[in-house]
């Protein structure tokens, strides 16, 4: 096999192929022990799954009704490629009683189109618009372990983690913001034997990378002088201006952030507060670092007496807060990458990392919605959150509130020890 990422080789033996990992799964699903005929990309997403307490007699939940499914959609980033995607699926899909779908950045299936046969098999097991594909929520399947993995993959028959599942064959690659590089969903193809091919896979990455490229085209970035800072969920904040992409250091990231957060700007006493928990810092250590992120932005963008920034700075975490204050908290955490800054100890920083997750994290569990609670839950930053897995276990469906009432128990006994 040359490709690791696709199920089959050119030459391979479905059948036989397809015995081999049946008893692979029933051996790992009931002891844990992983066969060698398992792929390693395959291993390691039934352990993730297995961890996520997935059942492999379980099934997708659909978590978007339809109420909420339209307007979601609808100015999602990814609504303005479909038409592309359509043109460059849809006949393939038709032809071959295949489906196409379009999931976000947390599993949801935003759209599900093909051949009418296909859908309706496709429903028996929740593969419906609006169902969340999570590896977390469905075990492994390709475009949930796409988005896990962030690279495209291929999912043959009873390498899904789920056996209702099992006789599917699957290929999807992740489709990310041409700008910043963020994962905003994933394109994938469905349907029986005949997509146990390594040519699906190809074909599935060259419409990602179609899909991106028309992305650039119908969202360019800016060139009016405005720019994009990007920092949550990384410690190194990406700055986007005009064709230019920056990454910044830890330290310049904080200060663009503080003086994103004050559009009047600081001088150099308040800055030195806001930046420094260490009060015997002198300012001199800080002239010095504005004067490298100076060098790095030009004195148009960074302008001093007092210090602030010379154009329009659009945040991902002012969009967050946007959101929230809106009253859409789905749209706020499809938003929300991760914690401000993580790691970082200016005052400034720490006292809005923790409003953003607070407020957030207060709405998630206000709403009650099982599917974002999932989201948090399963996410780096909210695995050791006892409140929303107190919160998730009570909103689950009746089948799931064991195990996720065990979690939390774990998690409180690990906390109080």
């Amino acid at each position: 096999m040359t490709d690791p990422w696709a199920a089959l080789a050119a030459d391979a033996n479905p059948g036989v192929r397809l015995g081999e990992l049946r008893r692979a799964h029933e051996v790992f699903t009931s002891d844990g022990r992983l066969e060698t005929p398992v792929r390693s990309v395959v291993g390691q997403s039934w352990r993730r799954s297995a961890r996520a307490r997935v059942s492999p007699d379980g099934a997708a939940l659909v978590e978007l009704c339809t109420d909420e499914l339209g307007p979601y959609r609808d100015t999602h980033p990814l609504a303005r490629v479909m038409p592309m995607i359509r043109e460059l699926m849809g006949a393939y899909a038709m032809d071959g009683e295949h489906l196409l779908a379009v999931c976000d950045a947390h599993g949801r299936l935003l759209w599900v189109e093909g051949h009418a046969r296909a859908r309706r098999r496709a429903e028996r097991m929740n593969f419906v618009e609006g169902a969340r594909w999570a590896e977390s929520e469905a075990g492994t399947n390709a475009p949930g372990t796409a988005l896990a993995i962030d690279r495209p993959v291929q999912v043959f028959a009873a390498e899904h983690f789920l056996r209702p599942v099992q006789q599917w064959t699957c290929a999807a690659a992740p489709l990310h913001d041409p700008h910043t590089g963020r994962v905003l969903g994933a394109v994938d193809i469905t349907g029986g034997d005949g997509l146990a091919h390594p040519h699906s896979l190809a074909f599935v990455q060259a419409v990602a990378r179609a899909a991106e490229s028309q992305l650039a085209l119908v969202a360019p970035q800016s060139v009016d002088g405005s720019a994009q800072l990007s920092a949550l969920g990384s410690d190194e904040a990406l700055l986007v201006l005009g064709g230019r992409k920056i990454r910044l250091s830890r330290r310049h990231s904080e200060i663009l952030v503080t003086l994103a957060l004050h559009p009047e700007g600081l001088d150099g006493g308040a800055l030195l507060i806001e930046l420094y928990e260490d009060e015997s810092v002198p300012p001199v250590t800080l002239r010095a670092e504005l004067a490298r992120l100076r060098r790095l932005l030009g004195p148009e963008l960074l302008r001093s007496r007092p210090y602030r920034l010379g154009a329009q700075v659009d945040t991902d975490f002012d969009t967050v807060t946007r959101r929230m204050e809106s009253g859409a908290v789905a749209a706020a955490l499809g938003a929300y990458a991760g914690p401000l800054l993580p790691r970082s100890l200016a005052p400034a920083v720490v006292r809005l990392r923790r409003r953003i997750a607070g407020q957030l994290r207060a709405a998630l569990i206000a709403r009650g919605d099982p599917g974002l609670l999932a989201d948090w839950a399963y996410s780096p930053w909210g695995a050791e959150d006892l409140p929303v897995w107190r919160a998730l276990a009570a909103a689950a469906p009746p089948e799931r509130r064991a195990a996720l009432l065990a979690r939390a128990q774990a998690l409180d006994a690990e906390q109080r020890s």
